[in-house]
C-alpha cells in the first residue's frame, strides 16, 4: 500500500512540475513583465494608469485581511483613494525566484495563466530606512481579451506581520 501512496506522489509531482512554464518561455516572461507593471510600476510609484491598463473589466479581488473587492472600478478607486493617501509610500517586492506561471488552455488554445508567487511590503516614510510591513501569498489569474494579457482575480493571502 505505501508503494502505492509512493508512486502516486511522485507522479503527482512530476506533473505538477512539468505543468508549470519553464522559467525561460515567453509566457513565463511576458506574465513576469506584467507583474512588474501592476506593481513596480503600478503600485509601487501608484500610477494608476498601469491599473487601468492591466485590469479587466471582469475583475475580483480577494484579501484575507481586507475583504472582497468585486469590481475594476472599486479596485482602482480604493488604490488611489487608499493605498496612494496613505501616511507612507508602499513598496511590494517579488520574493526572487517564487513566481510561478501556469497556462491554461482550452483544447490546445492557450487563454490565460495562472501565476503565483510571495512577496514583502515595505513602508517608506521621509529620511527612515524603509521597513518591513508584511510578507503575502498571491494567486493571479490573467487571460487573454482581444491578445491582451488582463489580470481577472486576484487572491492575496496569508498575510504574515514581521517577527
Amino acid at each position: 500500500m505505501s508503494s502505492i501512496r509512493i508512486i502516486l506522489f511522485l507522479s503527482w509531482s512530476t506533473f505538477a512540475l512539468s505543468a508549470q512554464s519553464d522559467h525561460a518561455s515567453t509566457l513565463f516572461k511576458t506574465l513576469k513583465t506584467q507583474d512588474s507593471l501592476l506593481f513596480d510600476v503600478g503600485f509601487n510609484t501608484c500610477d494608476i494608469s498601469q491599473f487601468e491598463k492591466l485590469v479587466s473589466e471582469d475583475f475580483e479581488f480577494y484579501h484575507d485581511k481586507s475583504g472582497i473587492t468585486t469590481s475594476r472600478k472599486d479596485f482602482i478607486a480604493n488604490t488611489r483613494d487608499g493605498l496612494c493617501k496613505m501616511s507612507y509610500k508602499a513598496k511590494r517586492v517579488l520574493d526572487p525566484g517564487s513566481l510561478e506561471v501556469y497556462p491554461m488552455e482550452n483544447n490546445g488554445t492557450l487563454y490565460g495563466a495562472l501565476q503565483s508567487g510571495t512577496h514583502r511590503f515595505y513602508a517608506i516614510e521621509g529620511d527612515k530606512p524603509e521597513y518591513l510591513t508584511s510578507t503575502a501569498r498571491f494567486m493571479h489569474i490573467w487571460l487573454l481579451e482581444d491578445g491582451q494579457w488582463k489580470l481577472t482575480r486576484v487572491i492575496s493571502f496569508d498575510h504574515q506581520q514581521p517577527k
